[in-house]
């Protein structure tokens, strides 16, 4: 188990402390929504975990497979809902792999997407499109 400690430090920004590192990262208010956009917003994090654990399962899939997965990119769009509730509506992923990576390993690697505890975490309302470069 981790803990994550989150303060409210004033002037719409948010610290979180990851206790076992004590590492931290701010989140502010977009602008779309009353904020000065200053940082990531919380939605931003949700979209860059979506991101990070994607390439990170994909990543070790590929350790295992003897590939090199290293510049493999993944480049998220996240759409706000544009009716209430305030919301992640949609994540498109645009993948680049790295050169020489025949389609079938492009597939392999894809299907591993579906393996990410964040994707399997997503609300079945969040629309997922994925593109690849």
């Amino acid at each position: 188990m981790t803990k994550i400690i989150t303060e409210y430090i004033g002037d719409g920004q948010v610290k979180s402390a990851h206790e076992p590192t004590s590492r931290t990262i701010l989140t502010d208010l977009p602008p779309d929504n009353g904020g000065k956009g200053r940082t990531f917003s919380p939605t931003d994090i949700f979209a860059a975990s979506f991101g990070s654990c994607a390439l990170t399962i994909m990543g070790k899939l590929a350790e295992r497979k003897g590939d090199d997965l290293t510049g493999a990119k993944i480049i998220i769009d996240k759409i706000m809902s544009a009716q209430p509730p305030r919301r992640v509506a949609k994540f498109i992923l645009d993948i680049t792999f790295p050169a020489g990576f025949a389609q079938e390993k492009k597939d392999m690697y894809l299907a591993a997407l579906h393996g990410c505890p964040v994707h399997n975490s997503l609300h079945p309302d969040i629309e997922i499109e994925v593109k690849v470069n």
